[in-house]
């Protein structure tokens, strides 16, 4: 009887996150489809999940400019790479200084953590900061430093790293190791599941971001992917405007729709292939701080 149970429980799951997956795959395929259909066919038969009528026209116009493309990507790429790491080091050291009880000091700085979520500078004062002070503006810098550190995250790790058992600290100690070398061979391969979960939130933001380009960036050779299909668009449709208000007949030569869904294929494209490689630590690091949370 509990064997027909489980069955029949498996049975319903398997049925349920089927149904769930295919809820979650076809908004990804109606917008690759679409990338792929005539501008006109859109228009006049709306968004379709098999294309009616191919067209490229699309992607000939994304890829027009080949070299600002590829520069938009090794951008992109670098900045991920880069504030991911260096937002996970930042993240852990400090979550591990928190986590540590005879660290005198760990209420006090925790509440100024929690107190900078509640109440900010402002928009003026941090761009002054940045600007006038940090001198970042037309730099990599001011796309890395801003979504370096997170309280959010902070909190999880630290929640993640409290559950790593003390003795194994304490025995550390006995053995004469510091706090540096058990924090980096004893505490950081124990948090792989929330270093894998922070590493994926980390990499996504920076790899959407935008905002920080259009408040920093000026050099065209330092956009980043997503504020350059922006732009793109944004000149397409000031174009497109200008032509309407100069009384010009605007003909589909700009497939606005089918352009737009393929900038979210080019844009969410590669980021899609960091999740299988996460994906075993993902669910277990969420799990596990939220609960510690």
């Amino acid at each position: 009887m509990k064997q027909l149970d489980r069955k029949i429980f498996s049975g319903i799951g398997y049925v349920s996150l089927i149904f769930l997956a295919i809820l979650c795959i076809f908004p990804f395929i109606l917008v690759v489809s679409s990338s792929l259909t005539e501008e006109t066919k859109i228009l006049t038969d709306g968004y379709q999940f098999i294309p009616t009528a191919f067209s490229t026209e699309a992607y000939s116009i994304l890829f027009k400019y080949p070299d600002q493309m590829i520069q938009a990507y090794m951008v992109t790429i670098g900045v991920t790479i880069m504030g991911t790491v260096l937002g996970l080091f930042l993240t852990s050291m400090t979550a591990y200084a928190l986590s540590r009880k005879d660290f005198k000091w760990r209420n006090k700085f925790s509440f100024f953590f929690f107190f900078t979520t509640l109440f900010n500078g402002g928009l003026v004062p941090w761009y002054l900061l940045m600007v006038n002070y940090l001198h970042i503006k037309d730099t990599l810098m001011a796309l890395v430093i801003p979504m370096m550190l997170n309280v959010f995250y902070i909190i999880v790790m630290k929640s993640f790293m409290g559950s790593i058992p003390e003795a194994i600290v304490e025995s550390a100690k006995i053995d004469g190791a510091g706090d540096f070398k058990i924090y980096a061979r004893l505490i950081l391969p124990l948090s792989k599941p929330a270093l894998a979960t922070i590493g994926l939130f980390l990499a996504l933001a920076y790899w959407n971001d935008w905002y920080n380009a259009l408040l920093f960036i000026s050099d065209e050779k330092l956009m980043p992917l997503q504020y350059y299909l922006y732009k793109m668009l944004g000149n397409m449709d000031g174009m497109r405007k200008a032509m309407m208000g100069a009384g010009a007949v605007v003909t589909t030569s700009i497939p606005s729709e089918s352009l737009k869904m393929a900038m979210t294929v080019v844009a969410t494209g590669p980021i899609l292939l960091a999740y299988p490689f996460v994906q075993r630590y993902f669910v277990q690091g969420l799990t596990i701080g939220a609960v510690k949370g």
